[in-house]
């Protein structure tokens, strides 16, 4: 059986989700990466969970609606890209997106919020991005000065209203692959 995964993150809204696929279907044409992201598995990862025992993850959930409540929603901007890994093979592709206080905070009470559950998280610097790709795939090596095509596909960052985190659930044989279990809603 597939061992399925579970995360916080921000939800992308909707009309965002489809303004990013038409530009994800650009950036396909000039960028060879193996897995695209179905634009409805859009988001921005708070804190990866992976396999989750029951009494974790209700704990997890309760700590994270806590830790919420009092929490607005926010805008976000996406403005540029980037990638993660080898410079000349990157195995990450993402979309970028303005640094926000609003999204450290409600990440930082997330993160918070499942380490109190008992996860071990990832310890890296928080990065938020919501990724395009995975494996770069071609015989050139990616030149970085290329993520600058952002800028001529959206002249202006893109603006969002984060309005929710969502704990997901991974059904990696699925497409999209990502199902929506509890969602906590930030004040508007």
């Amino acid at each position: 059986m597939q061992q399925t995964h579970y995360f916080f993150a921000v939800r992308i809204p909707e009309d965002t989700k489809v303004l990013m696929k038409d530009i994800m279907e650009k950036l396909q044409q000039s960028f060879p990466f193996d897995r695209w992201v179905h634009h409805q598995d859009l988001h921005i990862t708070l804190a990866f969970l992976g396999a989750a025992e029951a009494e974790k993850l209700t704990a997890a959930e309760s700590f994270v609606r806590e830790g919420l409540e009092t929490e607005k929603s926010f805008r976000l901007q996406i403005n540029g890209l980037g990638v993660f890994g080898r410079e000349d093979s990157p195995r990450v592709f993402w979309a970028d997106t303005v640094d926000s206080s609003e999204l450290r905070i409600v990440r930082n009470k997330v993160y918070t919020a499942c380490g109190k559950a008992g996860f071990q998280l990832e310890t890296r610097p928080f990065r938020p991005h919501i990724t395009l790709a995975r494996k770069w795939s071609s015989e050139t090596t990616f030149q970085k000065k290329r993520l600058e095509v952002w800028q001529e596909l959206q002249s202006e960052p893109l603006s969002f209203q984060a309005k929710d985190v969502v704990l997901y659930q991974t059904y990696l044989n699925q497409t999209p692959k990502y199902k929506a279990i509890t969602i906590f809603p930030l004040q508007s």
